[in-house]
């Protein structure tokens, strides 16, 4: 899929006051300075679309992109800075919680997860939380440029054990990604256009 035109539509914190139009969603969320931002620009190819300064209020907002006039692009604040609860609606922003639950043009998250750390908590017990509440979602592995191939292959294969050793009976669809290299760039816009096409297909959309 080609991206044509990117365009900033909306920044605020009320379900309420998202686009009321009925195209699909996919959003993006993880923990702070996990390099969502630049993700989001390299994805599509614009320097300067989402946000790469971390100003407070900023990531407490809901920011919708449209892509190609058929499609939004959610950028979500990163969850890191939460304080740490054994309940996990306590450890997330309930804005954030409203979004995944209420929002019905949301067809995928991207979680994304920084490749070269040990799994942590956090991002588990929220792909946990996606996956209670049946909300499909991939996982976006991020600053592949930062290690080497085969340690990035290593880190990735030791996520899927840590995943697989768990409550998953499988590894949810993953992408390794570099914003610095675009790499991956390609397959993640491939899998959003798939899903859009059989999306169009429907009247739903």
């Amino acid at each position: 899929m080609k991206i044509n035109t990117a365009e900033f539509i909306i920044s605020n914190s009320e379900i309420d006051n998202c686009p009321k139009e009925r195209i699909p969603e996919y959003a993006f969320i993880g923990r702070s300075n996990v390099g969502k931002s630049s993700l989001i620009n390299m994805l599509t190819n614009h320097k300067n679309l989402a946000k790469t300064s971390s100003r407070p209020g900023k990531t407490q907002l809901i920011n919708h992109f449209k892509i190609n006039n058929n499609w939004f692009l959610v950028d979500l604040p990163g969850y890191g800075y939460a304080r740490v609860s054994k309940k996990t609606k306590a450890v997330f922003q309930q804005f954030i919680m409203d979004y995944f639950e209420q929002r019905e043009q949301l067809v995928c998250a991207f979680v994304l997860i920084d490749v070269r750390l040990e799994a942590q908590k956090i991002d588990l017990e929220f792909m946990e939380y996606l996956g209670e509440s049946e909300i499909p979602f991939a996982i976006v592995f991020t600053k592949s440029d930062k290690l080497g191939k085969t340690k990035v292959h290593g880190h990735v294969e030791a996520y899927k054990k840590q995943m697989l050793a768990g409550d998953w009976a499988e590894m949810p669809p993953y992408f390794i990604t570099s914003s610095l290299d675009a790499v991956g760039r390609e397959p993640i816009l491939e899998y959003i256009g798939g899903i859009n096409e059989d999306l169009f297909k429907d009247e739903g959309f």
